[in-house]
């Protein structure tokens, strides 16, 4: 075989490879869509008796998680229980919603979702489509004597990571719906959008530090605000 020919053999065979290594990653990503298997472990020990019921479980995105990551102190001392995954959609959110919420048999479920369907991390989601995940949620959560708090939607003026979407005003049209519905069924809103909006419809910049995510500052916000509402559902 000439050099050339075998040069070229070489780059086919190693493209080949990363193909299959490609393809086979997005089977694993396909085979746990919802991240079934992030909190298989760390829910073990309520599920086994090895941890008491915890008060609260946070159902959630990466604002979610990052909540924990900035504050544990705030979920560990009040047997909160944090179940964000960072860029999940709200469809991605229902099929865990079982496993990671209502087998742990918690009091409250805190819901803030709805950012990333709006990002089209899933695919596009009109708001109708984010909004009916988030009520099937809460009918679920009602059904098993859990109660419910929706929140807010964060303000977001653009997606870093996807600009130009122009996601203000459709945050406020999901919020207006989600609002609407914890009235007419009986659950706390939380809202903490209109404590942390600046006049853009965006977040306030002293709240965050990439205009979606909240910062220290923004999390104290939001642990002000959620122990407001806590104490209005448990009783």
């Amino acid at each position: 075989m000439k050099l050339k020919s075998l040069k070229t053999y070489k780059k086919l065979l190693y493209l080949g490879v990363f193909l299959v290594y490609m393809v086979g990653m997005e089977n694993v990503n396909a085979q746990d869509w919802a991240n079934l298997e992030s909190f298989k472990e760390a829910n073990a020990p309520f599920l086994n008796g090895d941890k008491d019921d915890p008060e609260v479980v946070f159902m959630g995105n990466s604002i979610t998680i990052g909540w924990y990551n900035t504050n544990p102190d705030f979920f560990n001392t009040n047997n909160f229980v944090n179940r964000g995954i960072g860029g999940q959609t709200t469809p991605q959110m229902l099929v865990r919603f079982r496993p990671d919420v209502i087998d742990l048999k918690p009091k409250v479920v805190v819901i803030l979702a709805g950012t990333n369907d709006i990002a089209g991390n899933t695919g596009p989601s009109t708001i109708k489509m984010i909004a009916d995940n988030i009520f099937s949620m809460c009918e679920i959560a009602e059904a098993n004597d859990i109660k419910v708090v929706i929140s807010s939607v964060l303000p977001v003026y653009d997606y870093p990571w996807k600009p130009g979407l122009e996601p203000a005003q459709k945050i406020i049209d999901l919020n207006l719906l989600l609002k609407e519905y914890a009235a007419k069924n009986g659950h706390e809103y939380l809202d903490y959008f209109s404590s942390m909006v600046d006049e853009r419809n965006g977040l306030i910049t002293e709240y965050g530090y990439d205009g979606v995510h909240p910062n220290n500052e923004g999390y104290n916000v939001m642990t002000e605000l959620v122990q407001k509402s806590l104490k209005k559902v448990i009783k």
